[in-house]
């Protein structure tokens, strides 16, 4: 088999994967429908990716969540109803924004906590460090002004 040969083969097997890929796609009655599902799609976190909602997620449990989300949709739930059911199965965890709620409240303040610790700790570095600087510049000063001793 010729050098050709090979590289095509190879490109081809690169190429043909993709061509298989699954494309879900879903028929909503009306525009409204077809926007609620994306928002709840973007607004639920896939349990398996972590990091990812379930409309941007490929893994199987997302797949599922997405047609639960639009089976939900078709009966007639409200988004409400559709977040509670996913509330109920899954916990906090599924929800993007998390409530603020005794349980979440290391979550929300968790940041801006850190940051006043982090300037409270700057501003004590920068002042010691002013204190030496001025401290030096004493000990420099009074270096100058030290009475010589005559004999």
């Amino acid at each position: 088999m010729s050098l050709k040969n090979s590289l095509l083969t190879l490109l081809i097997w690169l190429i043909w994967p993709p061509v298989f890929a699954v494309i879900d796609v879903y028929r909503f009655d009306n525009a409204a429908q077809e926007q609620r599902f994306s928002l709840l799609t973007h607004q639920l976190r896939c349990p398996k990716c972590q990091n990812q909602s379930i409309a941007d997620s490929d893994a199987p449990i997302a797949n599922d969540l997405r047609q639960a989300v639009y089976q939900m949709l078709l009966a007639g739930k409200d988004n409400q109803t559709i977040i509670d059911f996913m509330l109920a199965r899954y916990g906090q965890f599924v929800l993007y924004r998390p409530p603020l709620v005794s349980k979440t409240v290391l979550l929300w303040m968790g940041p801006s906590v850190f940051l006043l610790i982090g300037l409270f700790i700057l501003f004590l570095i920068v002042r010691r460090h002013q204190q030496v600087v001025e401290s030096d510049a004493d000990k420099k000063e009074n270096a100058y002004h030290l009475p010589s001793k005559e004999e």
